[in-house]
């Protein structure tokens, strides 16, 4: 369920005022800025934007921006744009300088329809002039490498349909390639993880335990390393429980000293039109406290409140 639904008495043109009549002059009214933004859908907000150039010949990004600072601004700024495009500019800094930051990619890449892959490469291209699988083949290597290309190639089989018969050899093919043999052929995990439909992928983990006697993240745990390891746990993750993923995802954007703002952004902005709401409630039931709790203790300000504001009373 959506923290954020498309408001049903939109009027672009006022929105399109308010958010003038909050810019100009001296000081700028935040408060009115966040009510905009979240009681109107992505696509709504991009009409708005449109609107607002037609209205005053001016650029809206170019007023936040001039008028917002900090991660306020930031988080502003991807509520207004289409997520395609803000899912590709997380991928685009994760990968450009020095570094390369694989988590970012793991949950992008491996949290996303193929459909929303499709978007995203299209995205990418059209905002940066690069391609994305040839920007993660020069950033990555290994296996590591193989199973983001794969997820980037968006070829997962999105039927609903489970074959019983193919989870359980799906599920010997991983213990063969792994436990039963000495090494390990991880080309076999990466063929079924990268796949399956999810619902197929379910059945399999489900019987891998019959198959092996341990889970199957127990297996990739002890059967691979680093990256490759993670981006393989996170696909069992997502599939088992899409929420919890996301809400541990954004646990540990503001665990510990210092917060991820770029990863909390995102998620928070990505998926409120989508899942926030169950997102929201699994956060509750697994570290017991809320997540807008655990936001206003590790944000401030406007930045808080329009995050806060996003989630809802949920």
């Amino acid at each position: 369920m959506a923290s954020i639904q498309p408001n049903p008495q939109f009027n672009a043109e006022a929105a399109a005022k308010d958010l003038r009549s909050a810019m100009k002059g001296l000081g700028t009214d935040e408060e009115t800025i966040i009510a905009v933004l979240v009681k109107h859908s992505t696509s709504q907000r991009l009409e708005i934007k449109s609107k607002y150039t037609t209205l005053f010949g001016r650029d809206i990004i170019d007023d936040l921006k001039s008028e917002l600072g900090g991660h306020f601004e930031e988080a502003v700024l991807a509520m207004m744009m289409p997520t395609p495009n803000l899912l590709a500019k997380d991928l685009r800094a994760a990968m450009k300088g020095a570094g390369t930051d694989e988590s970012t990619l793991i949950e992008i890449l491996c949290s996303r329809s193929n459909a929303d892959i499709k978007a995203i490469k299209e995205a990418y291209h059209k905002d940066f002039s690069r391609d994305l699988e040839e920007d993660l083949g020069s950033e990555t290597s290994g296996y590591f490498k193989r199973l983001l290309i794969s997820m980037c190639n968006a070829g997962r089989d999105e039927s609903q349909s489970v074959d019983v018969a193919k989870a359980q050899q799906d599920a010997k093919d991983i213990f063969d390639a792994g436990e039963g043999q000495y090494g390990t052929d991880e080309s076999a995990f990466n063929l079924v993880l990268c796949s399956r439909s999810i619902s197929q992928l379910r059945a399999t983990i489900s019987v891998y335990k019959q198959v092996a006697g341990r889970d199957i993240e127990d297996s990739i745990t002890s059967e691979t390393s680093g990256t490759l390891q993670d981006g393989m746990l996170a696909i069992v993750k997502y599939c088992k429980d899409s929420s919890a993923f996301f809400a541990e995802r954004l646990y540990n954007s503001m665990k510990g000293a210092g917060t991820d703002d770029s990863t909390l952004i995102r998620l928070i902005i990505s998926r409120s039109e989508i899942d926030l709401v169950p997102v929201a409630k699994t956060f509750t039931k697994l570290y017991g406290q809320s997540l807008n709790d655990f936001i206003a203790s590790d944000c401030s300000g406007d930045y808080k409140r329009l995050l806060i504001a996003v989630v809802g009373n949920h």
